[in-house]
């Protein structure tokens, strides 16, 4: 197929974004930024609407993420003890979701996967509106969260990549789904990485 070449390249630079995302490395980001632009005409000329339009959100959260991830840093560098020694390592910023946000959260996640569907059925030929926007709405939800280090945006993650192997795999993008199926297996390992570093802090 003509468009392989991108799902290669998209799919090692999803590789390089998922091991940044388990470190916790601020890079993260501006992979973050690159591989959904390119991602956007990918979904598209497969008739991921839903996906393509996700992906133009991604690229403008990128720059939010990195934002809010700079500011954290900076506010946990200004906040070490004034005796503290050059060059050691300022606390992570990882933190659960406090319980009063799962409502609202949950709040946002049904409008948004309602508002993508009806996108979806009203003005595209999408042939997989329901699990399309699902996806689309609960990557929104784990994006806010992963922008603001709560470690439970993991267990989003790996809900949306359970879903997005299988469409991957029926839309004909192997590579993307191969990658996305990885994507399971390290969000599990991100989730049990990012408990060690909090623990790590206390």
């Amino acid at each position: 197929m003509t468009l392989d070449w991108l799902d290669i390249a998209t799919t090692i630079l999803g590789l390089v974004y998922i091991w940044l995302e388990y470190r916790a490395h601020i890079a993260l980001w501006v992979v973050g930024i690159i591989m959904p632009a390119l991602d956007i005409y990918l979904y598209y000329s497969h008739g991921l609407y839903g996906d393509a339009g996700m992906a133009a959100y991604y690229t403008m959260a990128g720059i939010y993420g990195y934002v809010v991830w700079k500011m954290k840093a900076h506010k946990a560098t200004l906040s070490a003890p004034k005796g503290a020694v050059e060059g050691t390592p300022a606390a992570s910023g990882i933190t659960h979701m406090p319980v009063r946000l799962y409502l609202p959260m949950t709040g946002c996640f049904l409008a948004a996967w309602a508002a993508t569907y009806y996108v979806l059925v009203t003005w595209t030929n999408s042939t997989v509106p329901v699990l399309d926007s699902f996806t689309n709405a609960l990557s929104f939800v784990g994006l806010w969260a992963l922008s603001r280090k709560y470690i439970e945006q993991w267990g989003f993650w790996i809900v949306v990549d359970i879903v997005c192997t299988v469409l991957y795999v029926q839309k004909g993008i192997p590579f993307k789904a191969g990658l996305y199926g990885l994507y399971v297996v390290i969000a599990v390992l991100g989730w049990r990485k990012w408990q060690t570093i909090m623990r790590s802090e206390k």
